[in-house]
């Protein structure tokens, strides 16, 4: 098992950090540490990876408020997306790739939630397998993590209608680029499960079932009687 993916309850508002790196090569990154950096630290140094970056989804302090101590214990640069709120040693861009060993880490700007919000999506060779639940063999890894822009069974909260409409385009633009067999990795414990791939969101998530951004904008209004209704958490 040569890449390794793990995800990690930190504490907070059922908050996931993660794990990721390539054994063979020695090397890991970490991805919103938050509450309990140690503990992807210590899992880390238990799978001899070792960690050369710190990536935040977003500057939200409930996923970037380890990012200091993560540094002291690692020596790795914190990096995060344009507008970042906090201190970075690099503002990741639209497009970048972040090597991983034999796998690549793309970098895709989805504002709404927050200006400066990021997804990865991991891909690797086909018929690579993982350490942990990460992708499966059938066309390669695949995994995607969303920070708070997509849950599992629901999407991330916005001020306003504008920012509403900005995170529709985000999530289309991630349906549209992502391949349906991706596993999906959120920011929050918040759905039925911890994990979900694209394929069963697109056929299941209320928003993402929404014809249009005006219908999006609407179940985001109705969202507290909709789970009620629905016997939603």
């Amino acid at each position: 098992m040569r890449f390794v993916f793990e995800q990690v309850r930190v504490g907070g508002d059922r908050n996931f950090g993660y794990l990721l790196g390539d054994r063979t090569v020695g090397e890991g990154i970490l991805v919103d540490p938050s509450y309990d950096p140690g503990a992807l630290v210590a899992r880390a140094k238990a799978q001899g990876l070792r960690i050369t970056a710190i990536l935040n989804t977003h500057g939200h302090a409930d996923h970037s408020n380890g990012n200091a101590e993560a540094q002291v214990l690692t020596g790795a640069p914190v990096w995060g997306g344009p507008g970042h709120p906090g201190p970075l040693d690099r503002v990741l861009e639209d497009g970048a790739e972040i090597p991983l060993g034999a796998w690549r880490l793309g970098v895709w700007q989805v504002p709404g939630h927050c200006p400066d919000h990021l997804a990865f999506l991991v891909e690797g060779p086909a018929g690579s397998r993982t350490d942990g639940p990460a992708g499966s063999r059938a066309g390669g890894l695949a995994a995607g993590l969303t920070g708070d822009l997509l849950f599992v069974g629901k999407v991330g909260g916005t001020p306003g209608d504008r920012e509403a409409r900005t995170e529709w385009d985000s999530l289309q633009r991630l349906l549209r680029e992502w391949p349906a067999h991706a596993t999906l990795w959120p920011g929050h414990d918040y759905g039925a499960r911890p994990s979900s791939t694209l394929a069963w969101e697109r056929e299941t998530n209320p928003f993402l079932l929404c014809p249009d951004v005006e219908a999006f904008i609407r179940l985001k209004g109705e969202w507290p009687s909709f789970k009620a209704a629905h016997g939603l958490r």
